[in-house]
């Protein structure tokens, strides 16, 4: 079955949790319903989703909740990137029952595969299903980057509508460019900084962008403006959405900061993260994100 492309702004949903730290279902329903009533395309369970601080069941269960609360309005893409092969495929196949439109993983994080190893953990989830399969390079964050040449033969054994890629590897735009090229083109990449590099990435052929979903009704009004062209709306969204991402360091921040301004806006009612956490908002923190924040929706919707 030939599947529409995966495109677009597609956040990485966070995922709510009760005060006993199960996951929130109603929370998560009103959550997928939010970010699509700003005008994601899709939405993605992925790091920033606390998915390596889940249980297995608890991924499959985030998985199928999603899928169900979407109901098809949109793809689902389910990160199964895991420690062993034997999990990964495991989160593979049950994302496929429940209904993802794509999957999408991280190497092991524990582990250094050599290239032949790491090479067959992407050949054995891209033969697991009959899904497309995103091989995120989450070393902007965590890890370590993953060698071009490995990411071309991927696409070239799997091919172009099996094989699509995230690439974070920084610095972010060469290496998106040489993803591109040694690819002649052919490597469909979703941008994952949080918008902050989806200007320069747009430049670059990127098929869509992965933020957080805190502020999705401001990187779709960017998208937009990007894919037509609009060049003072970029400019303008762009210069208030920056400094805004600017306290990203990394992971713990990225869900800190996405949490308390979906908690701001009356998508969540809980910041709770699970611990343990290696960054905390402070007052400070807070009251100069809230002023940013504020600043961006003037511009976005004066």
């Amino acid at each position: 079955m030939t599947r529409p492309p995966l495109h677009g702004v597609l956040p990485v949903l966070a995922t709510p949790f009760r005060a006993d730290w199960s996951i929130d279902d109603d929370a998560l329903a009103a959550e997928v319903g939010w970010v699509l009533d700003q005008g994601a395309d899709g939405v993605v369970l992925a790091m920033v989703s606390e998915v390596l601080r889940l249980s297995t069941e608890e991924r499959e269960q985030l998985a199928a909740a999603t899928c169900r609360h979407v109901a098809g309005r949109a793809p689902v893409v389910v990160s199964v990137g895991a420690e062993s092969t034997h999990v990964a495929l495991r989160l593979a196949r049950h994302a496929e029952r429940v209904g993802a439109a794509a999957l999408m993983a991280i190497p092991p994080l524990c582990t250094a595969p050599d290239p032949d190893g790491l090479e067959q953990y992407f050949t054995d989830l891209a033969a697991a299903t009959a899904l497309p399969l995103i091989v995120q390079d989450a070393s902007g964050y965590i890890g370590d980057p993953l060698p071009l040449d490995l990411q071309a033969r991927l696409l070239d054994t799997h091919g172009e509508q099996k094989i699509l890629f995230k690439p974070e590897a920084v610095p972010v735009g060469p290496r998106l460019s040489d993803l591109r090229d040694a690819t002649g083109g052919r490597a469909a990449a979703f941008e994952g900084s949080g918008g902050a590099a989806l200007v320069d990435s747009y430049a670059r052929g990127i098929a869509g962008t992965m933020p957080g979903p805190d502020l999705v009704w401001a990187i779709v009004a960017l998208w937009r403006a990007l894919r037509d062209g609009d060049a003072d709306r970029v400019r303008a969204v762009n210069e208030a959405l920056a400094p805004l991402l600017a306290p990203i360091t990394g992971l713990d921040s990225y869900v800190a900061m996405e949490k308390h301004l979906l908690v701001r806006q009356g998508v969540l009612t809980s910041e709770r993260a699970r611990p343990p956490l290696g960054f905390r908002l402070d007052a400070e923190t807070r009251a100069q994100i809230d002023g940013l924040f504020d600043r961006l929706k003037d511009v976005v919707s004066p």
